[in-house]
């Protein structure tokens, strides 16, 4: 059954991932990219951009004013805050929000009891009309490239890097993830 697909976009990998793979099974899909405060605020939005016009879906951009800037690293609450904040600011009344999470990460909030926490949260607010996802929770990082990969998609489209310099810093988490995938440049 097709449904109604809100994709939290980061300009990254996995969410570019799993926004071509809702669409691929029919979904009506919307990106959406949230400022949050984070270092990389800026290069994931230009790529979240390319992404969705890539994709060829819509992009709804949203900026959130926090006390402070946020650097690289773990920043705690921050894809409940991610879900939550789609549920509200663009109104989801039925469907799926969508996460390009997967496996093999030591993040809480990347895992499947986070899932299992939050899709209940979401439901529960909603009547169970909207739910919570994450079709490669199960897959590796590799796993989750290699469809990104096949789907066509190019690494250049996409930008993941916690300090949110350009060219990336190639030290931080996300910039080891896309070296050992062999897509740093």
């Amino acid at each position: 059954m097709n449904s109604n697909a809100t994709v939290l976009l980061s300009g990254g990998i996995d969410s570019a991932a799993c926004a071509r793979l809702l669409l691929n099974e029919g979904d009506t899909v919307t990106c959406v990219f949230i400022d949050y405060g984070q270092a990389a605020a800026e290069p994931e939005g230009r790529s979240a951009a390319s992404i969705a016009t890539y994709l060829h879906c819509s992009l709804l951009n949203f900026a959130v004013t926090p006390r402070h800037h946020f650097g690289a690293g773990e920043i705690t609450g921050r894809n409940a805050f991610l879900v939550l904040a789609a549920l509200t600011l663009c109104e989801v009344r039925s469907g799926v929000i969508a996460l390009g999470i997967h496996s093999g990460t030591p993040y809480y909030d990347c895992g499947p009891a986070f899932l299992a926490s939050i899709d209940r949260i979401v439901a529960e607010y909603t009547d169970g009309l909207v739910r919570v996802v994450a079709p490669f929770i199960s897959w590796t990082k590799r796993e989750t490239f290699d469809y990104y990969s096949r789907a066509g998609i190019s690494a250049d489209i996409s930008y993941s890097c916690e300090a949110g310099t350009v060219p990336p810093c190639g030290t931080c988490a996300s910039c080891l993830d896309r070296r050992m995938l062999g897509c740093f440049t």
